[in-house]
């Protein structure tokens, strides 16, 4: 299966998903003109990557900002990851946030209470 690999830019984060190794990446800012016609390729690799996913899957999410649109979209994204877990592959979540950016470590802990995910919280200097 073929790795995914988007450029960021101002508005669209950095994308590396790399069915080999199991380790998706998102990197950057969320906040496409239009977060669900970004957000088809990545649900479409997931959907492919489902047939014949590694034995462990993690999700790095390295998002410095996201819009309320693209939140929609990356709950789309951990759903179908949800869904995944346990099956053929172990999936686990990095939520990285910005030392003192507390919004986006709430934004992790509301996710993690959304989904049945195992999460981890990381707190780094910088994205």
């Amino acid at each position: 299966m073929l790795k995914l690999h988007l450029d960021g830019s101002p508005k669209t984060p950095e994308i590396d998903f790399d069915a080999d190794s199991g380790v998706l990446v998102l990197r950057g800012r969320s906040i496409p003109e239009n977060s669900v016609e970004f957000y088809a390729p990545l649900n479409q690799w997931l959907e492919e990557y489902e047939g014949s996913p590694n034995q462990k899957t993690t999700l790095d999410m390295k998002l410095e900002y996201f819009n309320t649109s693209s939140s929609k979209c990356i709950l789309d994204l951990f759903k179908r990851l949800e869904k995944m877990n346990g099956g053929a592959t172990e999936v686990h979540v990095n939520w990285y946030f910005e030392t003192e950016d507390e919004d986006m470590a709430e934004a992790g802990e509301d996710y993690q209470a959304i989904v049945e995910l195992p999460f981890s919280i990381i707190e780094v200097d910088e994205i």
